[in-house]
């Protein structure tokens, strides 16, 4: 068996339009006609339920029945009461959903004897179904009926997924809300809207307290739920005037006074931005709140304050922060401020220290240039005067080859020859040629411009000069005992003596100055090496003219 429903114009001017309900099945066909009447073009059925007559109900959804059904059975006749009591008029509005709206109890419950879950379900163009519709009007008698008949009818959701929680906390409707409370067991008291707010959200902002505690009570965590904005309901509660509900918040929870949104706001940023003063005086009696904090624009609820227009309750807030040690953001920098500029200073000196710093290394780098280019003439002098002593050397020892002590007999040879000291004259005599010559030779051919490679020789050359002073010396003493002869021996001794003093004397002082110097460039060269790598470029450039300087004297 199958129902269909039809509407017809009234069949002249001036009359209102009728529905006409079919059945067929089984080989019959029933045809009933009713008038509908109002601005939404509502049935008999939805009169009798805004009135809340369960009597005029009932008698016309049997004739509805009886036409329709006619010589059907029992069933039939049912299904009939069903299809007609889920009609909805032209606002999409079933006639459970005009008593519920209403809070007629007895016309629900006789209307949800016949409808199945579909109609109980059933929704008007706004969005809400029946319970959702007792809930927003307060009506906790039929919603008590309804979910007797179905639990589950708590779970519906009207526009922008509002649930009969969230609607019934929002008008205050307590007991209402107290009844969804007790029969929750599917998380009803947890959702919210699709921008974030709960029912919690929704209570605090109008001030009911007494939903507010029941809500907590149910899960004192939802104080912490955030909305999309990322505000709290204590967020909400300060945009009201009731200080029960924010202490009924801060009760259950004491660390959300502090919690802020989005963008950096608190409970005291709020209440100071909506010029609320006696919410401001209450959370600053709240031990958790910081009268300086900060949003993310870097303002205190005191640069709020005085943002505000001038009037009245800004003027209080502002007293109140006052007393309680608010201050202006740019206040609380100040120390910031302070250890910037601090900082700057400390940066501007290490500047002007680096600055100096790489002035002094300037002029050291041209005192060791001046230093370098007074030690190669230095040198160049040194080995200028080394090759003069050197040619005087050897032409002092090549003449005495010629001019012997003794003199020469007629055929040239010595007269002395057999002599050991015209011996010894001899070969200490050719030593200081050759070893002046090889003074020469090598003074000739060294390429000048590179100062260690000249110092090095500089250091040979000097030994070779040293070995001529001696055999020159040796060979004046052996000439001494060859021109003096016998008689005149103490003089030659002396001359010996006093030879051999000065030129020991010389040459053992310098040996010693020289070895001294090398094992004081050993050590230097030692603490150069375990020295830090943090030694300022200054100290190295002195401890290297210093060196050269003291190898010069080593030379």
């Amino acid at each position: 068996m199958s129902l269909e429903i039809h509407e017809e114009d009234g069949g002249g001017a001036g009359t209102a339009p009728v529905k006409e309900m079919t059945v067929s099945g089984s080989g019959k066909r029933g045809r009933y006609v009713r008038q509908v009447t109002g601005r939404h073009n509502d049935t008999d059925l939805h009169v009798a339920a805004r009135g809340g007559d369960a009597g005029a109900l009932r008698r016309a959804l049997d004739e509805a029945a009886a036409a329709v059904a006619t010589g059907e059975g029992r069933e039939a006749l049912e299904e009939a009461r069903r299809a007609v009591a889920a009609e909805p008029n032209e606002a999409g509005e079933t006639p459970v959903v005009a008593a519920a709206e209403r809070g007629h109890l007895e016309v629900v419950a006789e209307l949800l004897r016949h409808l199945d879950a579909e109609g109980i379900a059933a929704k008007n163009r706004s969005g809400y179904d029946a319970l959702h519709v007792a809930a927003r009007e307060g009506h906790h008698v039929v919603m008590q009926e309804m979910l007797l008949h179905n639990r589950l009818l708590a779970k519906t959701f009207g526009p922008a997924s509002t649930t009969p929680l969230i609607s019934a906390a929002m008008r205050g409707h307590t007991e209402v809300v107290k009844l969804l409370l007790e029969l929750d067991d599917f998380g009803l008291v947890e959702m919210a809207k699709d921008n974030g707010k709960n029912a919690l959200h929704f209570a605090a902002r109008q001030g009911h307290v007494e939903i507010v505690k029941a809500l907590l009570e149910k899960d004192p965590q939802l104080a912490r739920r955030n909305d999309k904005k990322g505000q709290t309901a204590l967020h909400m509660a300060v945009k009201g005037t009731n200080c029960d509900v924010l202490r009924a918040l801060v009760d259950a929870d004491p660390a959300i006074v502090m919690l802020p949104d989005k963008n950096g706001n608190t409970a005291l940023h709020v209440a100071t931005r909506k010029k609320r003063a006696e919410i401001v005086a209450v959370l600053l009696r709240l031990p958790d709140t910081h009268v300086n904090a900060l949003t993310r624009d870097h303002k205190t609820a005191y640069d709020i304050a005085e943002g505000l227009p001038l009037c009245e309750e800004s003027c209080e807030i502002k007293d109140i922060l006052s007393q309680h040690g608010a201050l202006r953001s740019r206040e609380l920098n100040q120390p910031r401020d302070e250890l910037r500029k601090t900082v700057t200073e400390i940066k501007k000196d290490v500047h002007t220290q680096l600055e100096q710093t790489r002035k002094t290394n300037k002029n050291v780098h041209g005192i060791a240039k001046e230093l370098r280019k007074l030690h190669r003439e230095g040198i160049n002098n040194a080995t200028n005067s080394v090759t003069v002593v050197a040619v005087l050397f050897a032409t002092v020892a090549f003449a005495a080859i010629f001019t012997v002590p003794g003199g020469n007999a007629n055929n040239g040879v010595a007269v002395v020859v057999q002599a050991a000291s015209f011996k010894i004259f001899f070969i200490f005599n050719a030593i200081a040629l050759f070893t002046s010559l090889a003074v020469v030779v090598v003074q000739i051919t060294v390429v000048r411009g590179e100062t260690k490679s000249e110092r090095k020789v500089v250091e040979v050359i000097n030994k070779l000069m040293w070995l001529a002073s001696v055999c020159t010396t040796i060979s004046f003493i052996a000439s001494c005992y060859i021109v003096l002869g016998r008689h005149f021996q103490w003089a030659a001794l002396l001359v010996s003596l006093i030879g051999g003093i000065t030129m020991a004397g010389v040459l053992g002082t310098m040996t010693y100055y020289v070895v001294k110097s090398k094992r004081m460039r050993k050590i230097r060269k030692k603490e150069k090496m375990s020295r830090r790598s943090g030694s300022s470029s200054w100290y190295d450039n002195t401890e290297l003219s210093e060196t050269e300087l003291n190898q010069v004297y080593a030379l």
